[in-house]
């Protein structure tokens, strides 16, 4: 029911986008390899390394991408795959991004009811070589059987003291019905070898202590992308 949802919010979007543009649809492709993957604080590859790669359409103002990775749940799960879908604009010297994304679980056993569906709304504004932004997600039905309504807000910013490094950072509050809320934070820095090849090294961290999924950590992710 959930992943029928995003299949049709993104097709729907790309049909609008296709007579609403008359521009030409572009294409962007990109694979990484990942020491540990970690969402919002928490490894989602029970601390080993993870395989990455997705493929991005854009026309216009709209997007849609298939993005997919390997993952380790302790369970028959093999891999995330995140189907999503969105209108970019700007107002006021704000670029702004809203969106929905479908999270499925290739494998999973369906009790573990983990396909789950968000809502983004995130907006960002570029000063000189720095660029601070925030996000909204919110999902009616979120990952797992535990809880339904969950709500993610996020701080961000990025900038570029030199040419080919950028540092950036984020700050972000995960809001459950039932489980417990928790704050996470990242920091780090990416090298651009070229264009194409950058390696990216961050920390981590939670003031959850449920689990050690969510303790401190350092991850690097070496991606390419054409």
């Amino acid at each position: 029911m959930k992943i029928t949802a995003a299949c049709a919010a993104a097709l729907a979007l790309l049909a609008t986008a296709g007579a609403a543009s008359a521009q030409d649809v572009d294409f962007s492709f990109n694979a990484a390899l990942t020491s540990d993957y970690v969402f919002r604080g928490a490894s989602q590859s029970n601390e080993e390394a993870a395989l990455q790669g997705g493929v991005d359409l854009t026309a216009g103002s709209f997007y849609a991408g298939v993005w997919a990775s390997t993952v380790d749940f302790g369970d028959e799960t093999q891999a995330e795959i995140d189907l999503y879908t969105g209108f970019r604009t700007e107002a006021a010297g704000y670029a702004l991004d809203f969106g929905v994304i479908g999270y499925v679980y290739a494998d999973d056993d369906q009790s573990s009811d983990y396909d789950y569906l968000e809502l983004k709304a995130a907006a960002s504004r570029a000063f000189g070589p720095a660029t601070i932004g925030a996000a909204v997600y919110y999902s009616p039905d979120f990952f797992g059987s535990a809880d339904e309504e969950a709500t993610y807000v996020e701080v961000n910013a990025a900038f570029s003291p030199i040419d080919k490094v950028t540092v950036s950072g984020a700050v972000g509050n995960q809001y459950l019905d039932v489980s417990d809320d928790y704050l996470t934070w990242n920091l780090g820095a990416t090298y651009a070898f070229t264009d194409n090849l950058a390696l990216d090294v961050r920390y981590h961290d939670t003031d959850f202590d449920g689990s050690y999924l969510y303790d401190g950590r350092v991850n690097a992710t070496l991606k390419a992308a054409f």
